[in-house]
C-alpha cells in the first residue's frame, strides 16, 4: 500500500503553520528504470533557468503552502562520505528551496547526543506525526500516523535539535 500524492498534499495543505521533515537514511530505493537517478548518474543535472523540468507536481505543492504563510521545514541527517543517492538528492535540493522550503543537513556524526525517532517523519502544526517506513533497502513499506502529544513533542525536539546544528543547503557540500 502506498500512499498516494493527492492524499499527502490535503495533508500538507492542511497545515496552517508549518511542517518539519526530518530525513535519516542514505538511501532510499529509486527504480532500476527512474529515468531521473538514470540521467545524474550519467552526468546530467536539472537546470535552475528551467523551473519546468522539475519534480512536478510536489514543487508547485510546496509553493502553494509557503505561498499562504506555512514555513516548511528538511533537514538531512547524513554519513560522511555521502552516498550515491544523497549526492543526487544534494544536487537538485534548490528546486526545494526555490520552492520555498528551507533544507539543512546534518553529519551524522554530529547526531550522536541527539535522541531521535526510529523513522523518517512529518510533522505538521507541532501537533500531527507522520511516519514514513522503509525497508532495509530503502523501500516505503508503510505510513504511520499519531496526535499523540508526546510523541508529537518528542518529534519536535529531535527536529528543532538537529535543525539548530545542522548546516544550512548553500553551505553543505557533498
Amino acid at each position: 500500500m502506498s500512499q498516494s500524492l493527492s492524499s499527502f498534499t490535503d495533508l500538507i495543505q492542511s497545515a496552517e503553520r508549518s511542517a518539519v521533515h526530518l530525513e535519516m537514511r542514505d538511501v532510499y530505493a529509486v527504480p532500476n528504470e527512474d529515468e531521473r537517478f538514470a540521467a545524474w548518474r550519467q552526468g546530467q543535472r536539472l537546470d535552475p533557468a528551467d523551473r519546468d523540468s522539475w519534480w512536478r507536481p510536489w514543487l508547485d505543492v510546496v509553493q502553494g503552502v509557503t505561498n499562504k504563510g506555512v514555513r516548511i521545514r528538511r533537514a538531512r541527517i547524513v554519513s560522511e562520505p555521502p552516498s550515491e543517492y544523497i549526492r543526487y538528492e544534494h544536487s537538485f535540493t534548490f528546486t526545494n528551496i526555490a520552492a520555498g522550503e528551507e533544507v539543512r543537513w546534518l553529519p551524522r556524526r554530529l547526531a550522536s547526543g541527539i535522541s531521535l525517532p526510529g523513522n523518517d517523519f512529518w510533522l505538521f502544526d507541532g501537533v500531527l506525526v507522520q511516519f514514513n517506513v522503509f525497508d532495509g533497502d530503502g523501500r516505503w513499506v508503510h505510513t504511520d500516523q499519531t496526535g499523540d502529544r508526546t510523541v508529537a513533542g518528542l518529534c519536535m525536539e529531535a527536529f528543532e535539535s538537529v535543525w539548530e546544528q545542522a548546516i544550512p543547503h548553500d553551505e553543505y557540500t557533498v
